[in-house]
């Protein structure tokens, strides 16, 4: 059978090391998963209850498109919650996770051939979304200066039809602090370019506050998910705040694409965002693995590292060790039993020399993890 051309993307390559880790698994090996960003935690207790109430009271069939009222009011509450945003509960589109609302929005905000610039290192499916709905990625070099974030001299006067930013990073964990995000979307908006915000990590942050782009401008998309600081990955529930204007736009398209996220998903979504005592308790855990990380990481070999202000990340030069991350990457999990990420998912130039490690999961995970990869360096 024919394939279109649009199919041809590159593939999610720590959706591989996954896969290897578990048929490792499978085999019998005891393996540490640093390669996903996945809390190791249960959705939050509360959403939990909620759809089980939910499910004894009731049948859960299709929402509205853009989400259960209740949810959507309770997410902008969040805004003024966490940033001193007042946010019009009417801009909130639930979303079948971040990945749908990437889906929206590059469907509202572009056409088969234009030009959406994105970071380098970066997340890989921005790129491969893109690809699939014939719009082109432009990847743009980041300086480790710059903390591997885009400025205004990267992208100014390329002729972008867009411009996807992350804050906290992935797989750097670097954030913009408020006038660096202001001056991106000040030179975006100057140069006709929509500008998105993938805030899908905030809440995970460390010495300082993330920064939403509704800080600085309402001309703006914002995405979030409930995955990882709500620790609700599997539940595939996110959101989206878009200009009032474009509200019906994207409705119509969430009514064809989509119909609706999960109403199950939803509930138990409404139900988490009362549980902050419960998913700070998450945050002292990733806050602890960090500092094992950041100290022993360099002991075992790795140390070209930088801090990472957010997420459960640390982006790793070994271009002194290796030319191929992604065989480096095989040889660790044979040898040590530890999945990590090759960079050249998050940079196709650039990565052949730079691992990503994920420090999601338990405390005792991180510990045994760093043992393994120091004896392995050891004896490498």
């Amino acid at each position: 059978m024919r394939n279109s051309t649009r199919s041809d993307v590159d593939p999610f390559i720590v959706m591989d090391v996954m896969e290897a880790a578990r048929r490792a698994e499978e085999a019998g090996r005891h393996i540490i998963h640093m390669e996903v960003g996945q809390p190791s935690t249960a959705a939050p207790a509360g959403a939990r209850q909620a759809l089980a109430k939910a499910m004894e009271n009731g049948s859960l069939g299709y929402t509205v498109a853009l989400g259960i009222p209740e949810l959507r009011a309770r997410i902008a509450q969040l805004y003024g919650d966490w940033y001193d945003v007042d946010l019009d509960p009417s801009r909130v589109v639930v979303t079948s996770g971040s990945s749908g609302a990437f889906l929206l929005a590059f469907t509202a905000l572009f056409d088969a051939g234009d030009k959406v610039g994105i970071g380098a290192p970066g997340y890989p499916s921005y790129r491969q979304i893109l690809k699939a709905m014939s719009v082109e990625p432009v990847m743009l070099e980041t300086a480790a200066e710059n903390r591997y974030q885009p400025v205004p001299s990267d992208f100014v006067g390329k002729g972008l039809d867009g411009l996807m930013v992350a804050s906290p990073a992935n797989p750097s964990g670097t954030m913009l602090g408020k006038d660096a995000l202001g001056a991106l979307i000040d030179a975006a908006q100057a140069e006709n370019t929509a500008f998105i915000s993938d805030e899908i990590y905030h809440g995970i942050e460390y010495e300082a506050k993330a920064v939403t782009a509704l800080e600085h401008s309402d001309d703006v998309y914002v995405i979030n998910s409930f995955s990882k600081y709500f620790s609700m990955t599997g539940w595939r529930v996110g959101w989206m705040v878009v200009p009032r204007e474009h509200v019906r736009r994207i409705e119509r398209l969430a009514q064809n694409m989509f119909i609706c996220a999960p109403h199950a998903s939803q509930i138990a979504a409404l139900g988490a965002l009362d549980c902050k005592e419960e998913l700070d308790a998450n945050l002292q855990v990733y806050t602890r693995n960090r500092q094992l990380m950041i100290e022993g990481l360099p002991k075992a070999g790795f140390d070209r590292i930088a801090p990472p202000d957010g997420a459960f990340y640390v982006y790793a030069d070994v271009s002194h060790i290796t030319d191929d991350s992604r065989a480096f990457c095989a040889e660790i999990l044979e040898k040590a039993g530890v999945a990590v990420t090759p960079g050249l998912d998050f940079d196709p130039d650039r990565g052949a020399g730079t691992l990503r490690f994920s420090y999601a999961r338990s405390t005792a995970d991180i510990e045994e993890g760093l043992r393994r990869l120091t004896e392995f360096m050891a004896n490498r």
